[in-house]
């Protein structure tokens, strides 16, 4: 195949894989633009815009996406690698863009307008339900149903767990007690530094009070096993739509220093991960096993008549909060587009956009 083909063909392949920001195809687009405008720049030397594009990637993604990858060095890097794009083809898109005056470019970044324009369909859905109209299933079946989304729906995922649980333990009123039990007056004058900064309480006040609540650990990698939500009541939640083998198991079990473990999963899974967590004797640690049908009765149950003026209105506002969080739709991608005339450039046949 000629390299043209293969280096069109590479490009398509990391925009397809691509979650919704576009990370690594926003950095093949800088990398042709600065190319494109600058002198000397050799793309293959690979070395001479490795970490310089990254910069490039991150100053774009901030202004268009409101954010910039927290991936790994490691996992950056593999857009370079053989089965992504390695210099030799990105040199000739460098070339064929040159050539045609910046269209890989404006392709890449329409196919980010066109991948925010899927997340503005979900938005809209969210917006505009009510206590009445919303169904948690529908929302889950729509983001699988958008290609431009699929990839995240892990996110998604996370999001409706996350608002489900806050809301809930926020309106039974939980309280969490924090109290040192040793009222030996030595230890609690030797470490009064410790006690305060670390514990947040005194000598004097050795007990605290405070509200139960849950808290999102933010941007993760895909192939991320890491800690999905925290509690400062103490179970670790891990959030999973793929299918679990006992080597993820165990690296959930063995990456996360909690006491109980609350997993989150697609309805087929749970008699397999139970299977498993017995198998490696970890059944134990696991203080309990949600499906997605738990969390739809959960969801119907806030917004019922008896609970949505509450629970219901405050559940769809964290949903709402949550994905404008994790899914930012650019109002600055346009003024972008048309300072660097992207918007006036016609795309070739063969590189059309699939809306």
């Amino acid at each position: 195949m000629p390299t043209n083909k293969l280096a069109k063909q590479a490009l398509e392949n990391i925009i397809r894989k691509s979650r919704v920001h576009l990370y690594k195809p926003i950095q093949i687009a800088e990398i042709l633009y600065h190319h494109r405008t600058e002198k000397g720049w050799n793309l293959r030397d690979l070395e001479s815009y490795r970490n310089l594009s990254k910069k490039w990637r991150d100053e774009i993604s901030l202004r268009l996406v409101g954010r910039r990858s927290t991936s790994s060095q490691k996992f950056q890097d593999n857009i370079f690698e053989t089965n992504a794009i390695p210099p030799n083809l990105l040199a000739a898109l460098g070339k064929t863009n040159r050539k045609g005056k910046g269209f890989i470019e404006a392709y890449i970044y329409k196919a980010l307008e066109n991948r925010l324009s899927s997340v503005r369909t979900v938005e809209k859905y969210i917006k505009s339900s009510k206590a009445d109209s919303f169904d948690l299933l529908d929302l889950v079946t729509l983001f699988k149903r958008v290609p431009g989304l699929r990839r995240s729906i892990d996110k998604m995922y996370e999001i409706l767990v996350y608002a489900l649980f806050a809301t809930i333990v926020r309106a039974l009123e939980a309280k969490v007690t924090l109290e040192i039990g040793n009222k030996d007056k030595e230890i609690l004058n030797d470490f009064e530094n410790f006690i305060k900064m670390v514990l947040g309480i005194n000598k004097k006040q050795t007990k605290l009070v405070s509200k139960a609540a849950l808290y999102r650990v933010g941007i993760t990698n895909a192939a991320d096993r890491g800690l999905d939500i925290w509690a400062n009541f103490g179970p670790a939640i891990q959030v999973k739509h793929l299918t679990l083998t006992p080597i993820i198991v165990e690296d959930i079990i063995d990456n996360l220093a909690a006491d109980k473990i609350i997993i989150v999963c697609l309805n087929a899974e749970r008699k397999s991960i139970e299977t498993l967590l017995k198998q490696v004797g970890w059944d134990e640690k696991i203080q309990g096993i949600i499906t997605i049908d738990d969390l739809a009765d959960w969801y119907t149950l806030c917004l019922s008549k008896k609970y949505k003026r509450d629970l219901g209105n405050n559940l769809l506002r964290n949903v709402e909060r949550e994905f404008k969080i994790e899914f930012p739709t650019s109002t600055e991608l346009k003024p972008f587009m048309s300072s660097r005339g992207y918007d006036t450039i016609n795309l070739p046949r063969d590189w059309k956009i699939e809306i």
